[in-house]
């Protein structure tokens, strides 16, 4: 019996529809380490990384009948579900009570490991499309998808109307999509 090891996405698809192991195992092996970097990016944690990833994989098998190609790419909807749990766990209140919790030196020592804003390591080499938007336009994604602002946060913070950081956000990702069409 000949296992086939590379699947269209089509077919992938239909293999997680069924519940099959063998698409699971595809999926985990051909992706995994894409939305580690994803995820990595935003808690800046192994630790965490791993926690989320898993429950990324889950939230994955669990609602892949919910995932529709013709509003994108399978991967595109995995990077958001990776992004927005990463987010999620960020915000979450017993992550900000383990942070309370912490002793004041591990939590002075390991506040830059922690921190979203540090960018020594590029997963998927994003950073390199990202350096090519306007600094604004590059803002404007750091802000809502590095960081995890609302549009509503990004416009207190800016201190500019909500209506212009929809306006900024949208033409953000209208360069940024023109961009990526270079990286597939």
């Amino acid at each position: 019996m000949i296992i086939k090891t590379t699947y269209s996405e089509e077919e992938l698809l239909e293999l997680l529809r069924q519940k099959s192991e063998a698409g699971f195992k595809h999926l985990y092996n051909h992706y995994s380490g894409a939305l580690y970097g994803v995820i990595f990016r935003i808690v800046q944690s192994k630790e965490y990384t791993e926690e989320i990833i898993q429950d990324v994989f889950v939230k994955i098998w669990n609602s892949i009948h919910q995932y529709d190609s013709v509003k994108g790419r399978l991967y595109t909807w995995m990077i958001n579900i990776a992004r927005n749990t990463a987010i999620d766990y960020l915000k979450s209140k017993a992550f900000q009570n383990e942070l309370k919790n912490q002793t004041l030196p591990d939590f002075v020592y390991n506040s830059a490991a922690l921190s979203t804003s540090n960018r020594t390591s590029d997963f998927i080499g994003f950073s390199d499309v990202l350096a090519n938007l306007e600094t604004d336009k590059r803002e404007m994604i750091d802000l809502a998808y590095y960081q995890g602002y609302t549009q509503n946060e990004i416009s207190e913070k800016l201190k500019m109307p909500l209506g212009t950081i929809k306006t900024k956000m949208r033409n953000a990702l209208i360069k940024l999509k023109d961009l990526l069409k270079d990286y597939q």
